[in-house]
Parts: C-alpha cells; sequence; structure tokens
C-alpha cells in the first residue's frame, strides 16, 4: 500500500515557476515508477511527466517538454514537478501517481493521490 500526498500547488502568473511535491508512505516508494496528471475542469485526465523507480529514465507530453522537470529523491519517499513558464493552458489539479510496472500513464496506475490546484493566472 502506498499513499501520496501532494502539495506546492497555489495562484502564480503566468510565465512564473511552481515546483510541486508528493510525499509517499510506505517503505516501498523505491521500486514504484512516479508519475504526474492533471485535470483542467472539463476536461480528462492527461499525462505530465514520469519517472522510473531508479530516476534514470523520465517521460514528458510534448505540451510541457523543455519547461517542466520531473525528479525524485528515494531517501526522501518524494518526488517533484518542477514547472516553468508556466502558461494560463497549465491551469488543472496535478494528480501524483504510483505505477509498480510501467510508467504511469493518464489512467492505468496503482495508486493516486488527492490532487493540488495550479492556477495560472494571465
Amino acid at each position: 500500500q502506498v499513499q501520496l500526498v501532494e502539495s506546492g500547488g497555489e495562484l502564480v502568473q503566468a510565465g512564473g515557476s511552481l515546483r510541486l511535491s508528493c510525499a509517499a508512505s510506505g517503505r516501498s516508494f523505491s521500486i514504484y515508477n512516479m508519475g504526474w496528471i492533471r485535470q483542467a475542469p472539463g476536461k480528462e485526465r492527461e499525462f505530465v511527466a514520469a519517472i522510473s523507480a531508479t530516476g534514470t529514465t523520465t517521460s514528458y507530453a510534448d505540451s510541457v517538454k523543455g519547461r517542466f522537470t520531473i525528479s525524485r529523491d528515494n531517501a526522501k519517499n518524494t518526488v517533484y514537478l518542477q514547472m516553468n513558464s508556466l502558461k494560463p493552458e497549465d491551469t488543472a489539479v496535478y494528480y501524483c501517481s504510483a505505477r509498480r510496472f510501467g510508467l504511469p500513464t493518464a489512467s492505468r496506475n496503482d495508486y493516486w493521490g488527492q490532487g493540488t490546484q495550479v492556477t495560472v493566472a494571465s
């Protein structure tokens, strides 16, 4: 069992930066591939970024490539999402997610956090 708690979401101006954090409980964090998925009002969940259990492999949605960076600290049971050059279209609830086999996707994951709201004002 893995419990995920996101933090760091807030209101920010376009062009600004935010860092989201996701703290995981349990001693098995280091065996899970981790990801961030977002959902904007009236839209389906969208994959944002993922990182492998060891941190050696990352994957990004085209819409955030070059602006967002996913990382993890297995000693702290935490995964991060550094978001730079934020745009109004990045406004969404951001969910942290864990998946044992394969990188997380927009829907096929084992565990989910409760989400944190990111609002980018124009």
